[in-house]
């Protein structure tokens, strides 16, 4: 697990570079191509930041894209109900199967060897030496979302199959959020924008502020919660107490810094992304925290499950 953690602190340090460098010769491309070829750019851009944390993986992307492209125009020209439920069926169980192999294979293996030795069966649980694909339940549950929208007729199945690609890869959210909708973020994928100053001046600063809440709060934080979560039963109360509140505040500011990044540069590219965080800890109940912690997947569940 210590060679895992450091393995993964390395290849995030290697993002970070690799962002502060890829981004901005996207940026300047994206605004001296003509409009009708950045998709192609968006496209492009978004494959291969993709394959710069594991090329291989990008067969799983491009095979979820596939399947949900292919099912949502079967699902338009299809009449009878019967056929479009099995092709939502078949659809959804082909991009969940992904999910659930890479995400959940492992720890249900190791659970059903558990519950057997409740009953003194002896089994070695099944593991695979895999590594998570990243951003596998975004662009996952993204795609669900769109089929599900086109099976329920709330939108059209989009015809041209680069422009739904660009969609499902989009890179400034692929990796952590925000989930979006097709109906909100294809159509500014495929619409002309112009370049603002302000737009592009906002998008900077909340990129920096989203840095400074992941590399300087949570990632300080994280060197005390580390250390006294790895040995819990050495620690004072206080300790553990301090750790704790901490903790809340690490996650927070992890995750809500990648998301501040996402939609900083979605933002300077001149697409909206939606809001994902609304001051959660300041929240007077449980359901309305959840409802202000990641809004896009707490959405999402309500909508479509």
């Amino acid at each position: 697990q210590h060679i895992l953690d450091i393995y993964l602190l390395k290849k995030q340090s290697y993002l970070f570079t690799f962002f502060a460098i890829f981004l901005p010769i996207v940026f300047s491309i994206y605004w001296l191509l003509p409009h009708k070829y950045r998709w192609i750019l968006i496209l492009a851009a978004s494959y291969y930041f993709y394959m710069s944390w594991n090329a291989k993986y990008i067969v799983l992307i491009l095979f979820t894209t596939c399947v949900s492209y292919g099912a949502a125009r079967l699902l338009e020209n299809e009449k009878n109900l019967k056929k479009k439920k099995m092709i939502l069926g078949i659809s959804a169980f082909l991009c969940l199967l992904v999910l659930f192999f890479f995400k959940y294979f492992n720890f249900v293996s190791e659970s059903f060897t558990a519950f057997l030795e409740i009953f003194t069966i002896q089994l070695n649980p099944i593991t695979l030496k895999l590594f998570l694909p990243v951003g596998i339940s975004f662009y996952t549950f993204q795609t669900l979302s769109y089929v599900i929208d086109v099976y329920r007729g709330k939108i059209p199945a989009e015809k041209h199959f680069g422009y739904y690609a660009a969609f499902v890869s989009f890179f400034p959210q692929l990796v952590a959020g925000p989930i979006e909708r097709a109906a909100d973020l294809m159509p500014q994928i495929k619409e002309e924008h112009t370049f603002d100053y302000d737009n592009a001046a906002y998008g900077l600063k909340l990129m920096a502020w989203g840095l400074f809440k992941k590399m300087v709060i949570a990632d300080t934080l994280s060197k005390y919660v580390s250390a006294v979560y790895d040995a819990p039963q050495k620690m004072a109360g206080f300790s553990l107490i301090l750790a704790t509140f901490f903790f809340s505040f690490q996650i927070y500011c992890d995750f809500a810094g990648y998301t501040d990044i996402a939609i900083g540069c979605s933002e300077i590219m001149g697409i909206k992304l939606m809001q994902n965080f609304d001051r959660p800890y300041s929240a007077k109940s449980i359901k309305e925290f959840w409802a202000r912690w990641h809004i896009s997947l707490s959405s999402w569940f309500k909508d479509y499950i």
